[in-house]
């Protein structure tokens, strides 16, 4: 079971170091044909304009997107949360997601990134003890579609983690806090769905 982290931009290094530590094989996808080798992806935080126009620009959009749709698991950290979304309420012009989560997010909800900030999550999918979360320039979901589920939301009720099927998102970014049971939820996505393209 290989496990690919998307590697145009943003964290991936990060994202690739947890999964590693978890036990999972790793693989760096930056091109179409590495797909076919993995049976889990992660999308990193990062940039989501740059990584749409890269992932376009390498030819990984429309490939990545058919893999949502053929079942690949998926988990999407801030601007990969962004990437999963089916509509993105204040993207630039032109910008696009692969797609698949059925919500709508809006990009750097909290503000800039002097505005980051950290708090404790309950996800009750994860149990005890709470999740510690920190956001930086981080998305919010708006709205949470009938075909997806929240599984944690902030104090004001704004939701920033969802999971439908094989995908998982989060506004947050739990690989730079050492809170890795998000990672150990999605390989347990990975190990079931036992995708094969």
């Amino acid at each position: 079971m290989i496990v690919g982290v998307l590697a145009l931009q943003g964290d991936f290094r990060e994202h690739a170091g947890v999964l590693r530590s978890l036990g999972a094989d790793v693989e760096l996808i930056r091109r179409p044909e590495e797909l076919a080798r993995i049976s889990g992806l992660v999308i990193p935080g990062g940039e989501s304009s740059v990584m749409d126009k890269l992932a376009r620009a390498f030819g990984l959009a429309d490939p990545l997107a058919e893999a949502v749709r053929s079942g690949l698991p998926v988990y999407g950290t801030c601007a990969g949360l962004i990437m999963l979304a089916d509509t993105v309420i204040d993207g630039i012009r032109g910008q696009q997601t692969i797609g698949g989560l059925d919500i709508a997010v809006r990009r750097n909800a909290f503000g800039s990134q002097t505005l980051s900030f950290e708090t404790d999550l309950d996800v009750p999918v994860l149990g005890d003890p709470a999740v510690h979360a920190v956001f930086i320039r981080a998305p919010v979901v708006e709205t949470v579609g009938p075909s997806a589920r929240a599984l944690a939301t902030l104090s004001d009720g704004r939701c920033v983690a969802v999971e439908q099927d094989n995908l998982l998102g989060t506004s947050f970014h739990p690989e730079i806090t050492g809170e890795y049971r998000f990672h150990e939820y999605f390989l347990q996505k990975v190990a079931a769905a036992n995708f094969r393209h």
